[in-house]
């Protein structure tokens, strides 16, 4: 059978079973093995499933997966959003706009001990919206901001997006992490500028919060040293080579234990439900993985990305125009399947076009998240605004996309600059033994 007609027949079947609602990692192990079979025959591709399922689960480097999604958790069900939130909004709530600005700070500060968008979202759908509602925030402005300050989660460390484009193409996990930092607080000072152009343009739309005394916006400073002492010793030990990504991960979800236990924060039922939502999370990752790994051998045995690779680069569009319509393309599949499904299944094809292209392997992981997490929020599906419309129901698809489509042209213009200026994701990374 002709290989390429059997690849496109693949595509065909992984898109229809996704469309029936098959969940993805199963869809693309299904396919992948048995267009394997078709090629090599049914025995070594059942030997495939049980060799790429137990090594899969049983590698050393993806242990950073569930440590670092274990950390999340735990730091989750302790409250932490909650706390980084009030501190933010006691600070700058009062001004016009500002709890808009408190709720992308938290957002972010959130982000850099969580590493999940949905989970970010989800989180703010519950902490920041109610408070941005009880001073007259408008519906699609308080949603808005929730469903931007989300894609953050993908971008500061420890990103779970970064770490498995770290493996998947074989770079330096640390050094991606350190690529997104820089980054990540580009997209909250955008975010912020945002927000304070929408306050300059239309005065009246944003109110103000209620001003605190000092003393009392001290107190809530103080509560948001745990995370901060998190995330440094983490992230620095990590910088400062003190540690592997691994090993950082048990570290990072070793601390967030400790602290929730120092601080009277984790109790036995909010430990078992760390526990289990961690669980959960990652065996929903490792599923998709291995079901695209085995997708993988299917398109390696067609040669599907050298093709792909010959074909992109025979365009005549120039290495800049390729990397345009792979961009494209993930804002297209940002409408089909979530961020880590999209990485897992694309990023084996792309990758030989983009290093054939001479393009930085560290950079264009940046570049690549951040278009996925674009691909999260934009119209007219978004897997950020399905999220807060599941936690907040009374609140229309429409209204919500209302309220994020300035951030998403601020996220255009993001990636517009660090397309320009690759050293912002590459300079932390160079700095690195």
């Amino acid at each position: 059978m002709n290989t390429d007609l059997l690849a496109l027949a693949g595509f065909v079947a992984l898109f229809a079973l996704m469309l029936l609602r098959v969940p993805v990692g199963m869809a693309m192990g299904l396919v992948g093995i048995t267009g394997y079979g078709i090629i090599a025959g049914p025995g070594p591709a059942l030997k495939l499933v049980g060799q790429t399922s137990m090594r899969t689960v049983t590698d050393y480097t993806f242990g950073v997966i569930p440590m670092f999604m274990l950390m999340g958790a735990l730091v989750s069900v302790s409250g932490v959003s909650r706390e980084l939130f009030k501190a933010a909004n006691s600070m700058i709530g009062h001004l016009r706009g500002g709890l808009g600005v408190a709720t992308v700070l938290a957002c972010g500060g959130f982000a850099a001990i969580c590493g999940s968008s949905v989970a970010t979202a989800a989180t703010f759908s519950s902490v920041a919206y109610p408070e941005m509602r009880r001073f007259g925030y408008p519906q699609s402005f308080s949603t808005g901001v929730i469903a931007a300050g989300g894609t953050l989660g993908a971008m500061l460390p420890p990103s779970t997006v970064l770490a498995v484009y770290a493996i998947l193409t074989q770079q330096d996990i640390g050094k991606l992490f350190m690529a997104g930092v820089l980054p990540g607080l580009l997209a909250m000072a955008l975010y912020v500028l945002t927000i304070l152009i929408i306050v300059k343009v239309r005065p009246g739309w944003l109110p103000g919060g209620e001003a605190k005394p000092w003393r009392e916006r001290a107190a809530d400073l103080k509560n948001v040293w745990a995370p901060l002492v998190l995330f440094i010793f983490v992230i620095g030990g990590l910088y400062g080579g003190l540690f592997t990504p691994t090993e950082a991960g048990g570290v990072g979800a070793s601390g967030a234990f400790i602290l929730g236990l120092v601080r009277g924060k984790l109790d036995a039922p909010k430990i078992k439900e760390a526990l289990l939502s961690a669980t959960r999370t990652a065996a929903a990752v490792f599923t998709v993985l291995i079901g695209a790994l085995m997708f993988g051998y299917f398109l390696t045995i067609t040669q599907t990305p050298q093709k792909i690779t010959e074909f992109l680069t025979g365009l005549g569009v120039g290495r800049y125009g390729v990397l345009a319509l792979i961009m494209v393309m993930y804002l297209v599949l940002g409408c089909l399947m979530d961020a880590m499904a999209m990485i897992i299944l694309t990023v084996p094809i792309i990758f030989p076009v983009v290093t054939q292209l001479g393009f930085d392997p560290i950079w264009f992981g940046v570049i690549i998240v951040m278009t996925v997490e674009l691909g999260l929020i934009h119209p007219p599906v978004g897997m950020n605004v399905f999220v807060i419309k599941s936690v907040v129901p009374e609140v229309s698809f429409t209204t919500i996309f209302k309220g994020v489509l300035p951030f998403v042209a601020t996220d255009i213009l993001r990636l517009v600059i660090l397309i320009a200026f690759p050293v912002i994701a590459l300079w932390l990374p160079g700095k690195m033994g």
